[in-house]
Order: structure tokens, then C-alpha cells, then sequence
């Protein structure tokens, strides 16, 4: 069990290079493909070991399964126009069913091998951007890497959010209360109330994007034709979530966003928090410097 001060050291923001993992239902929506490719861009800072495929279920897809397969395709797709060779694992085929049974997958099994190789003084970061059934899974086949790894989380809504109905937490809530409960240091960005801020147009993509290589080319086109399956002729903005959870491995001296500690909530069946002061801390992120993380995207995505 780590003891307070170990908890509050693999809080903070890192000041030196560290090894991640991703998990991500990259086929969702677009904002997953821009979180990737600033983690792949960011090598200073991040050596991305693996990407994991999460399932999902929205109109994208026809259930988790083929949500995860999809995603995964997606995953290599993306890698190939960023020219970068990662390993890329398929996750669970479904949600957690409950509390206490892992869903086996090359990702839960990659994840519960690899953290075995880290210590709360270099600790695996785990960016959490889906469904956190593959990060519950590992950690319920290997409950003692919750030492090991930083949970760096996109889920759940502001704490003083009338509710918690969020997609990543909605749909997977077993999987987040074993996260959340298990101990492990968790960076929590929550979507409605603060990630929310974090958005584009269609304006600023073609200025910044448009032309500048087949990646920042593929983003664009793919942000901007979602947008006009809703909002065609229309004013829009659009939210690019998953970007944060890779900006706050970025965020030295707090660039990119602010933070506090907070006891760490649980999710409730019912889509709302549940508080304790007597849990462990977590890090709270409470506002983000939206145009100081678009620059910062901007300039590693879209060199040429």
C-alpha cells in the first residue's frame, strides 16, 4: 500500500520522461484520433509502449465488440498515417460484468504484465480516454500494479454537476468503481463543468490543420465531416475531449491546466458521485488553458 507522501509524488505533473500506456475507443468519435497523435508527437516527454481498443456502443457501432474491433482498426490507421510502429492490443469484447471478474483480452493481459516492471518511484502512466473495463480488468488479475501505475482518467462530470451521465463512465460504472477503489494514484478530468471548455470549429481546423501532412489532414477531415452529420450550414463547436488526459503529462508549472487534490469520489449505479473525505487523494483538474493546449497541439501535430 502506498503511503501518503508516495501518493502525492505520483500525483504531480512529471518533470522528467516517462513510459505510458493508452486505452481508447478511438472509432467513437474524433477526438480520441487527436489525443493519440499529440502522444505520438510529444516523444520529449512520453515513450507511448502500447495503445489498447476499448469497446463501445453509440450509434458507431452495433454493440462493444464490434465497438473495440473497430477501434482497434482505427488505432492501426492512424499509426500508419503518423508513420509510427506501436503495439496495438484488441481489448474486452464487453463491459465488466461486476466488481470482482476480470474480462481477460491481449490488452487487460498486456497491461497486468507490463506494470509488474514499474515502482511507485517510476510508475506506468495509464491514459484512460474510454470504457475503463481493460484498466479494471488488469488490475483485478493483478491487484498489486495498483502501486505501480498513475491512472491519468477522462471520465465522469464535474463533481458539482447536477449528474454523472457521462459516456466513458455511464457505460462501463463496475469497471470505474474498481479503478477508483482500488488505490492507485488517478489524475480525474471530468468531461461536463472543466474538459468541456476544450473546443474547436471548423475555422480553426482548416486554418491550422488543412495541408500541413496526411495526418493533420486526416484529423481535420474527419472532425469536420462529424460535425456536418448535425450541423451542416449551422454554427458549431466542437468538443475535443481526450486531449486533456495527454496534455496533463504536458502540463509542467501548469501550462496547460489546474488542479487540486480531492478525496477520491466513486461513481454510483444511478449516475451520480458518491463522496468520503476518509478515501485516498486523487488530482482533481478543475479548469483548463484551452488556447495554451491548442497551441501546444498545433505545433507538434501539424509540423511538416
Amino acid at each position: 500500500m502506498l503511503t501518503t507522501i508516495q501518493r502525492i509524488k505520483m500525483l504531480e505533473c512529471p518533470n522528467h520522461h516517462i513510459d505510458a500506456v493508452m486505452d481508447t475507443d478511438s472509432y467513437n468519435e474524433i477526438d480520441d484520433q487527436f489525443a493519440i497523435s499529440l502522444a505520438l508527437r510529444s516523444k520529449e516527454k512520453i515513450n507511448l509502449k502500447a495503445l489498447y481498443s476499448a469497446p463501445f456502443h453509440n450509434h458507431r457501432s452495433v454493440g462493444p465488440e464490434d465497438g473495440m474491433i473497430k477501434s482497434y482498426n482505427e488505432t492501426l490507421k492512424l499509426l500508419r498515417l503518423a508513420g509510427e510502429n506501436i503495439p496495438v492490443f484488441k481489448g474486452a469484447k464487453s463491459y465488466l460484468p461486476d466488481e470482482s471478474h476480470a474480462i481477460e483480452s491481449p490488452s487487460s493481459s498486456h497491461l497486468a504484465q507490463l506494470a509488474q516492471q514499474y515502482t511507485p518511484e517510476f510508475p506506468l502512466y495509464v491514459i484512460e480516454i474510454a470504457a475503463i473495463t481493460n484498466v479494471a480488468s488488469a488490475i483485478l488479475m493483478a491487484p498489486e500494479i495498483a502501486d505501480r501505475i498513475v491512472v491519468v482518467w477522462l471520465g465522469g462530470n464535474a463533481l458539482d454537476w447536477p449528474h454523472n451521465d457521462e459516456f466513458n463512465c455511464k457505460q462501463d460504472v463496475a469497471a470505474a468503481r474498481v479503478v477508483l477503489s482500488c488505490g492507485c494514484p488517478l489524475i480525474m478530468l471530468p468531461c461536463l463543468g472543466v474538459v468541456s471548455s476544450f473546443t474547436t470549429c471548423q475555422y480553426e481546423l482548416e486554418h491550422w490543420f488543412k495541408g500541413k501532412n496526411p495526418l493533420a489532414d486526416y484529423l481535420q477531415q474527419q472532425a469536420i465531416e462529424e460535425a456536418h452529420t448535425y450541423a451542416k450550414d449551422k454554427v458549431w463547436t466542437r468538443v475535443i475531449w481526450d486531449i486533456t488526459a495527454v496534455g496533463w503529462l504536458l502540463n509542467d508549472d501548469d501550462r496547460f491546466m489546474l488542479s487540486r487534490y480531492e478525496s477520491t469520489p466513486i461513481p454510483q449505479y444511478d449516475n451520480h458521485w458518491s463522496r468520503d473525505s476518509r478515501r485516498p487523494l486523487c488530482r482533481y483538474v478543475y479548469a483548463i488553458k484551452r488556447d495554451a493546449l491548442y497551441t501546444e497541439m498545433i505545433e507538434k501535430i501539424c509540423k511538416r
